[in-house]
This record gives structure tokens, sequence and C-alpha cells, in this order.
């Protein structure tokens, strides 16, 4: 079926993966998936119409007798397997639990299931949250009482009143399958040599073994309040010295503090089971951190992975997302996990923009082509101010709270995080697939059931047909202007 505007064949987009895709790490040649008989279902999302993943079409496959130059083809390969998938989800900040808490219980109960419930909503299964305060908390503070080096006064008495209570409904909705890390975005002022947790600074060599004793205090906390933890980043953002809540590690700095007392710490503290996640800070520099810590067999054996966000330019342009695959690439015994993303600069004019959502779809379907085997935006809920904030740095969420007027706003980025969140379950693994025209990005995993998912987006302005192709069969799909569609089979 030919694309029915040749205007679309015009409009070029950031490719799927930027360089060479990771290579299969699972194949099964011996399997050939026959999609004869089957029936896809179609669920979407378009600009300018009231579809918000909702089904659309059921479409049979049917034999393909040839391709043709001008037709438009997503071309899938399940017996090709790439990385396994843990999950997607969102932060659950000090912002987001004190939003929340502001909400009456029919709107709390709302948010809860729109974001873990999958029949009911979108299906998370990730969850970060912050140890100490971020920029995403209404004040700063910590769990330890100044210059407390042995951490005789840790308590979480803080997050009692809003972040807990916020994670244990996630955890119920979900399951009790949320797999929660947590992260620093400073540590107390008195174990830096700025004496700050503002404006980066750097820990204080001396205080090295007491703030990895500090994250081992965090996990043990929160599990005695019934709330497991995965595991942990080592600093955010380690290379951004910020107006709020930062702290500066070189390579050669992170390197040194997980091999010599991070990694050590936790192995003596009985948390050897839990993820110790490296870097969590932009594209542009992660090979860099990867050659320095992936290297050293020392640093490395404590690292399960890499966490990462897309800050370097998050709406458009060169996202780096061949970074991604180079790391993959060259060190695939470790995982790539996007730890961090939102839309920035908060205003409420542009809270519906198309643009936000597609951001979205272009940034998550890039990363996990690249290797990326799990996703976790930002804050899950704001307020009407894109806060609170305590410096000021309002940002976008996926869904805003006016706490004048109780009402949520549900902008698009959450339903196009939906069109992956919503039918890729924990345990799925990606598979080949890749489009024969620029304008439709794609990627496609299988999941445990056999269910395969397949995510398509084009966000240009032209409508169509393209023909998803399994081996000898085909399914004629129809795609409209600026959408995203999930097919499921």
């Amino acid at each position: 079926m030919r694309y029915l505007l040749s205007t679309l064949a015009c409009c070029l987009l950031i490719s799927c993966s930027g360089t060479k895709s990771p290579d299969p790490v699972k194949t099964d040649p011996g399997t050939v998936f026959n999609a004869g008989g089957r029936t896809v279902t179609v669920f979407t999302t378009a600009d300018s119409t009231s579809l918000r993943l909702t089904r659309t079409a059921t479409v049979q496959f049917s034999r393909l007798e040839s391709t043709s130059e001008g037709n438009v083809y997503v071309f899938l390969d399940p017996s090709k397997k790439y990385q396994d998938f843990i999950g997607i989800g969102g932060a659950l900040t000090d912002a987001s639990a004190e939003t929340f808490a502001k909400l009456g219980p029919e709107k709390q109960k709302e948010i809860i299931e729109a974001y873990y419930d999958y029949d009911k909503g979108i299906g998370y299964r990730i969850a970060r949250t912050n140890i100490n305060s971020c920029d995403f908390s209404s004040d700063s503070y910590t769990y330890v009482t100044e210059g407390d080096k042995d951490l005789k006064s840790f308590n979480i008495d803080h997050d009692r009143k809003f972040k807990i209570p916020l994670i244990k409904r996630a955890m119920a909705a979900s399951g009790n399958s949320l797999t929660l890390f947590a992260s620093p975005w400073s540590p107390p002022a008195f174990m830096k040599d700025n004496n700050d947790m503002l404006h980066g600074g750097k820990l204080r060599p001396e205080f090295a073994d007491s703030w990895a004793l500090y994250y081992t205090r965090f996990i043990k906390s929160y599990e005695k309040e019934g709330i497991p933890v995965w595991g942990i980043t080592i600093q955010n953002e380690p290379m951004a010295r910020q107006t709020w809540e930062s702290c500066i590690y070189t390579a050669n700095d992170e390197r040194d503090f997980l091999k010599n007392h991070l990694g050590p710490v936790m192995e003596r503290e009985g948390l050897k089971d839990k993820k110790i996640i490296v870097w969590d800070h932009n594209r542009d520099l992660m090979v860099q951190r990867a050659e320095a810590i992936f290297d050293d067999p020392d640093a490395s054996k404590y690292a399960w992975g890499m966490g990462f966000h897309w800050y370097e330019n998050w709406s458009g342009g060169d996202k780096m997302f061949g970074n991604v695959a180079v790391v993959k690439n060259t060190w695939p015994g470790k995982h790539l996990l996007f730890t961090e993303g939102c839309p920035e600069s908060f205003d409420p004019k542009r809270i519906l923009n198309w643009g936000l959502g597609e951001a979205y779809g272009r940034n998550m379907i890039n990363d996990f082509n690249n290797g990326a085997c799990g996703w976790t935006d930002w804050n899950i809920l704001l307020d009407e101010t894109g806060g609170p904030n305590h410096v000021g740095n309002f940002c976008f969420a996926p869904v805003h709270a006016d706490l004048k007027t109780g009402k949520l706003t549900y902008t698009n980025s959450y339903y196009y995080i939906g069109h992956f969140s919503k039918f890729i379950r924990p345990g799925a693994v990606r598979i080949l697939s890749a489009s024969s025209r620029s304008m439709l990005l794609t990627t496609a995993f299988e999941n445990s059931d056999g269910k395969i998912v397949v995510v398509v987006m084009n966000n240009t302005a032209g409508k169509g047909t393209y023909n998803l192709c399994v081996g000898e069969y085909h399914a004629e799909i129809e795609t409209l202007p600026h959408s995203i569609q999930t097919l499921v089979f």
C-alpha cells in the first residue's frame, strides 16, 4: 500500500539509533515466528484528535507477496534478541509527595491508578527517590545533625510526612513489584569542602567512609519501613555545579570513591546485593566515565551499570544517542538505565504542547534501541507552578495538579510514556525492529508471555499507511500526523 502523502517522505527525523545498534545478546536461529493468521491490536495517541492510548484498530497478518520501494515498512525479527527490560517509571520526590498529599482522596486514588495500575493506568514499575534534599524539595535537609560524622543522629523522620506514604501507596498499587532506587544530590554540608549542600563543592576525603556508610543507613532505614531499596546511584549529576544541592566528582573521584569506600562499605554492611549505578548524568560524557570506572577491575566489580540523563539538549538536535550504544557495545556486561529527564522551564501556556510528548517518544525509542534496559522519568506529579522547588527550578511533569482547584492535567508526555510502560512488561527482551523510512521511529519487545509489543512513532505532519512485516507476513497499519502507536500481537 503506497504512502498516501509524498510530502511525508521529505520529512527527516533523527534516526532510530544514531550508530550501529548493539550486537544481539541472544539469538534464536532455529525459531521462526509464524505471524500468519495472527491479529494485531493497535493503540493510538494523536495530535488534533481525542485519541489517547485508544484502541483504534485490529488488523490481521496476511502473506506478503513482495516489497516495493514506494511502500513504507516496519520490519521485525523476534529471533534476534537484545537486552532484557526491567521497567519504566518516574521519581517519587519530595515535591511529588507534597503535591500528592495536598490533593483530596479521590484525586490521590486517581493519580495512583493512573501511574501504577496496568488496566486503569500506564503500569509504572520503576521509581527513583532522593537521599537528602534535592531541588524538588521545599527545603534543604539531611538525616543527621551538623557535624555528626559517626551518624549517631541518623533518622528519616523528614520523609515520613510526605514521601514514605506516597512510596508505600505506589508499591501497593504495583502489587509490591516496584523497583526503587535512590540518589543523593549532596552530602551534608559539613562533609564538603565548600561547607554548603548547594553550589557544587566536593566530598572531603576524611568523610569518604562516613558518607559511604550514609547510603547503607538510608537503605536499612527504608527497609525497616517496609520499603525495599533495589539500588542506588553514587551521585546525581556529578559534573554539574548547580544553584541547588550538588556535589562534584571527576571520573577518577567517582572511581576511587566506589572502589575504596562505597563498594567495600556496602559489602561490609551486608548490602552486596544492592545495585550500584555510576555516572547518573548526561549522555555527553558517559563514555569517558565508563572508561574510568569499568576499565578498573577493582571499581567495576561493584558497578551494576550506568545511569544517564537527557539534558545535553532535551528537546531535539543531536541527542548523542550514539554514546549509549558505544557504552553498551564496549562494556556489554554492564546495564544502562535512563535515570532522569523532563522538559525544563515550566510555562503553563505550554502545558499541552504536543512537542513535550514527542520528546519523550524520540528519546525512549532511541535509548532502548541503543541498549537501555529501563527508563525513569523525573517527578511523577508537580503543582500548577511546576514545583514546589526551593530554588525556583520549575519544570514540567506528565501530570500537574492545580492545588487551588484540585484539577489534574495530563500532559501529552503521560500518554507517550504510556505507549511503552503500559504494554512492555519487566522481564521482556528487546527484539530486532527497523523502519524503511526515517519518518517512522520504532522499537519492539517480546514480553515473557510471548506477546510482541511494537512502538511506532510518526512526528511529522503527514499521514498514511505502513506495513508491519514479520517474515513472510505483513499487516497494514494507518498512521496519523504527530502520533504514536503501540501494536500488540
